[in-house]
């Protein structure tokens, strides 16, 4: 018997070790949320970081043109689930510049293993479960929120036309994008926990 519980605590101690990371079990769903919002907001400015690292020809190169992810302007100030909501919508693009992103490069340059590849694999998962996520708090009988990426074909949002150089520049416009709208998560699921929750603890 004492073997067995041995062994179950250190079951237990491996699988918290294998994703440290992870909300703590038992919080409520829009903190859980929240939680996930703001690792993929790390994790996205990391990814940035590395990349700039990379590429040190970006420092000199200041980022042209407006948005590329862009969502339909409000009649007014949408409440917190609206605008979590709207949030979902940008997430989707989000996901459909980074699938293009991946696919681009590994066209270009073949499949490879580096720091800044493997943060992109986490950042692409880590930004399908919050899609998931924020669907699951925000889902009614009356809708369901999409979770697919949305790819939209042009040359301003898949990355054609140009070069490796021009390719570049685009690739370091879509993780500004995924900083930018990971952070915008971030406060809209604060916003949306504390109404819910009546508390801005996570």
């Amino acid at each position: 018997m004492a073997e067995q519980q041995q062994q179950q605590q250190q079951e237990e101690q491996e699988e918290g070790m294998k994703s440290p990371d992870t909300p703590v079990p038992g919080s409520s769903p829009t903190g859980k949320a929240l939680s996930l919002a703001r690792l993929l907001q790390s994790e996205c400015s990391r990814l940035l970081q590395l990349y700039t690292e990379q590429e040190t020809f970006l420092s000199e190169e200041p980022p042209k043109g407006s948005r590329m992810v862009s969502l339909s302007p409000s009649a007014e100030q949408p409440d917190p689930e609206e605008a979590v909501r709207r949030l979902h919508a940008a997430l989707r693009q989000c996901l459909g510049l980074l699938h293009s992103a991946i696919a681009r490069a590994e066209e270009e340059w073949g499949e490879l293993e580096g720091d800044y590849e493997t943060l992109r694999h986490t950042v692409r998962i880590r930004l399908e479960h919050l899609l998931h996520t924020t669907k699951n708090l925000l889902q009614t009988d009356d809708a369901t929120l999409e979770v697919t990426p949305d790819i939209r074909c042009d040359e301003e949002t898949d990355g054609g036309g140009g070069g490796a150089f021009q390719l570049k520049i685009w690739t370091h416009r879509v993780l500004l994008e995924l900083v930018h709208w990971a952070d915008h998560a971030t406060q809209a699921l604060h916003v949306l926990h504390t109404q819910r929750e009546g508390t801005q603890d996570v």
